[in-house]
């Protein structure tokens, strides 16, 4: 994947400093090898975004900054992946999860009204709190590896094609020197 294209998507240092939630994290979230793109940085930071979006808790991006730090790979791609889950999209992504986890454990799916609230939180969760969190683990792991994969071989892709064009252009040049030289 070029790497203009994923730095017109990643928020710049200055942008992260504005996020409170970050603060805590100090310097460390400034280093450049964590602002550094390069293959394996922008695939593990796919991986860690992806993932954490399914992780069911206040505060993903807090746990997408930490990881990101301790794996050394693109801190602010993986924090900005994370927004997959948003107000719009967690309800029927958090659905897909609940669903895999009732159908790895064999469970019936209980369909029951959502509602944002904590009381449906408190009255519904602890009948479906197990499958909820399998599918969460099981999607995240699954859609986090997708992703590095994707990305990783994009990357490849794109490299090759690259080396494949300057190879190209050094045979033209090559054979227009040839072509052009005086006495033969």
């Amino acid at each position: 994947m070029p790497k203009h294209t994923l730095k017109q998507i990643m928020p710049s240092p200055a942008r992260l400093r504005e996020i409170k939630a970050l603060g805590f994290l100090g310097e460390w979230i400034y280093q450049s090898n964590l602002w550094h793109l390069n293959r394996y940085s922008a695939s593990m930071a796919f991986f860690i975004g992806l993932f954490v979006a399914f992780v069911p808790l206040p505060g993903q991006m807090v746990i997408a900054a930490l990881l990101a730090i301790l794996v050394r790979c693109n801190l602010p791609l993986a924090v900005t992946l994370i927004w997959i889950t948003n107000p719009l999209t967690i309800p029927a992504i958090f659905y897909l999860a609940y669903r895999v986890g009732a159908l790895l454990m064999n469970e019936p799916v209980q369909f029951m009204h959502f509602q944002l609230s904590l009381e449906w939180a408190t009255e519904s969760l602890h009948v479906i709190w197990q499958p909820f969190l399998l599918g969460c683990l099981v999607c995240g792991l699954f859609f986090g590896s997708v992703g590095y994969f994707v990305i990783s071989m994009l990357w490849r892709w794109h490299v090759a094609n690259r080396w494949h064009a300057r190879k190209a252009r050094r045979l033209t040049a090559k054979k227009l020197l040839e072509e052009n030289r005086p006495g033969q």
